[in-house]
């Protein structure tokens, strides 16, 4: 008898559906034989402006050191954070990039007979990760595309060890108030830990961040995750982090590979701490790019899912049929049917030209 070497693995890995990122520009060119300067992608919530100043010259800076192994405690970054978000830098856990951290949360406090809760159409990574630990998943039906905390709550049982929650959540762009959030947390049974990852932070309007650091002193249940991919300009890069209670971070980090973000990496996201400058700047562009999304589906009749990050996930119809064919146009928008929304494709926002481009080949794919 032959033995499959699959089969030696799991069952409960075994049945995991990879993540699908983005269609790189290479692969797009590579398939449909065209020039890579003619692509444009607005699949993967990337920042279109690219990176800071100041991190442009830190990474300079710092390519003549990468013979060596990186600091493995992040040292240097986690005091930037301590700084700028007053936290003690022992309640800090570095990853490669924010699913590292989601990641991490699953390794050390999830495995088979525990359960984590989270909502319908929320961040893949969530049901990926629980899966992955053999722990059961609870996915709670959303609520006008986003989180509904009351079912949450309810759907907490005896088995649950982590609620996952995205806000604003990937990939909808539906958000919580801060209220409502804090209320959330207070209701869970402090043996549950929270999860609110917040990747999307830097593009809510001052009035709409919620305090969630300052909540850590009041509930040690909760964990922070945020990232340098998305208005940071860093993606390439790879580099998220998790504020937690120190027993938590602790926990966390014993489970941590000891070089889980690379030299660059550090370096570059301590100085785009210092970068505000292109972050607000960011920020502002990302706000006339949603209007200019906004106006041109409401021209073509569509609807969309108002949202508040850097993409928009509109209404389509037929949505796998219009995705094709844009990228026979070239252009790189981002399918969201394993997210159960198999009418829309969720759009990032990018620079004018590149949004004034995706909607004329929106316009010509939905007439096709």
């Amino acid at each position: 008898m032959v033995i499959d070497p699959c089969e030696l693995s799991p069952s409960y890995v075994r049945s995991i559906a990879p993540y699908q990122p983005g269609k790189p520009i290479s692969e797009l060119a590579r398939e449909l034989g065209l020039k890579e300067e003619s692509i444009i992608k607005l699949a993967s919530n990337e920042n279109p402006r690219g990176y800071g100043p100041r991190t442009r010259a830190a990474l300079e800076g710092a390519l003549g050191d990468i013979a060596r192994y990186p600091d493995g405690n992040g040292h240097d970054l986690k005091v930037a954070l301590a700084r700028r978000y007053g936290v003690d830098a022992a309640s800090i856990v570095l990853g490669n990039g924010s699913n590292d951290v989601l990641e991490l949360v699953a390794l050390a406090f999830l495995g088979p007979g525990r359960a984590a809760v989270y909502a319908q159409h929320s961040f893949a990574v969530y049901a990926l990760a629980t899966q992955a630990r053999g722990a059961r998943s609870i996915a709670v039906p959303a609520k006008e595309y986003g989180h509904d905390l009351g079912a949450m709550a309810a759907a907490i049982d005896d088995e649950t060890y982590v609620v996952w929650i995205a806000n604003p959540n990937n990939p909808t762009g539906t958000m919580l108030g801060s209220n409502a959030l804090e209320a959330f947390v207070k209701r869970v049974p402090e043996r549950v830990l929270v999860v609110i990852d917040e990747a999307y932070n830097e593009y809510l309007a001052p009035e709409l961040k919620a305090e969630t650091v300052k909540w850590l002193r009041r509930h040690p249940n909760l964990i922070v995750s945020r990232t340098f991919s998305k208005a940071y300009g860093l993606a390439g890069l790879r580099v998220g982090y998790a504020f937690a209670h120190p027993s938590v971070a602790d926990i966390m980090n014993r489970v941590r590979q000891p070089f889980n973000v690379n030299s660059l990496a550090l370096v570059a996201a301590t100085a785009a701490l210092d970068d505000m400058e292109f972050v607000a700047r960011s920020y502002a562009e990302n706000l006339q790019g949603m209007r200019q999304i906004e106006e041109g589906a409401k021209k073509l009749g569509l609807n969309w899912i108002p949202s508040h990050g850097n993409f928009i996930t509109l209404r389509v119809g037929k949505a796998n049929e219009v995705f094709r064919r844009l990228l026979k146009r070239g252009v790189i928008v981002r399918p969201v049917g394993n997210y159960q929304l198999p009418e829309h494709l969720r759009v990032t926002i990018g620079t004018a030209q590149e949004n004034e481009r995706f909607l004329s080949a929106l316009a010509a794919s939905l007439k096709d």
